[in-house]
């Protein structure tokens, strides 16, 4: 590793332990064990590239006191969720960026990770059918293996012929991908609500449809979801030992 890539790693690592730290202090706990987790990777990878004695004593120092808050979230965290008492809430406000499908949903993503309900009126638009294309996309992308998605949404009753088709070729280019997309209607959902059977439950007060429409086609954050401004909505996240089934 040449000098000038371990001082990229080295500012990277810095970057990711500060959004710890400040995840950290907002409570976001999840989060915050995510990211120092990363973040001590990236130290661990400089440390083995440093030569320098007292360079290396400065690096193990620093990742001693990472790995020790990790872990003791890591212990929270975990007494929490046995306790049935793990409630984490993020406020996304008007016009904030950053929130991504991928950056929202990653800390509750993992490889025990198989099953997912999505709990969703607004599936029906073009718009909305493509934000739950994206959101299929990034669990196909992410470390887990699902196997299944069940979706619940309302019918469109002005045009229910695009939703149906949209429907239909998202669970194709699902099975192409070994995923079965498992879609029923209701005319009576209200609520919103997403549940891994690894025992998350993200519920978002707006949904999926939380972005606000790109201003232009050639618009930054048009293709790019963290550069979306967003509309203001609260997500609330829960963990239960047992995830019922719709």
């Amino acid at each position: 590793m040449t000098e000038n890539h371990v001082s990229g790693v080295e500012a990277s690592a810095i970057s990711v332990l500060k959004r710890a730290v400040e995840l950290d202090q907002a409570g976001r706990l999840q989060e915050a064990l995510v990211c120092y987790q990363e973040g001590i990777q990236l130290l661990m990878d400089v440390l083995k590239a440093v030569k320098e004695d007292s360079k290396r004593g400065h690096y193990r120092d620093k990742i001693k006191g990472y790995m020790d808050r990790a872990e003791q979230i890591k212990a929270q965290v975990n007494q929490m969720k046995e306790d049935g008492k793990y409630h984490e809430q993020i406020r996304i406000a008007e016009d904030a960026t950053g929130y991504s499908y991928e950056a929202l949903f990653k800390p509750y993503v993992s490889g025990l990770l198989t099953e997912v309900w999505v709990e969703d009126p607004y599936i029906r638009h073009i718009h909305q059918l493509y934000n739950f294309l994206r959101f299929c996309e990034m669990l196909l992308k992410s470390s887990c293996k699902v196997k299944k998605i069940h979706l619940l949404t309302t019918q469109d009753e002005a045009d229910g012929g695009q939703q149906n088709g949209a429907l239909a070729e998202i669970k194709d280019s699902l099975s192409a991908q070994g995923v079965t997309l498992d879609l029923q209607y209701s005319s009576t959902i209200h609520d919103r609500e997403i549940r891994f059977n690894n025992g998350w439950i993200i519920k978002i007060g707006r949904g999926l449809d939380y972005f606000k429409r790109p201003k232009g086609r050639f618009s930054v954050g048009y293709c790019d979801y963290d550069l979306r401004p967003c509309h203001e909505t609260s997500v609330d996240i829960f963990h239960s030992k047992h995830t019922k089934t719709l």
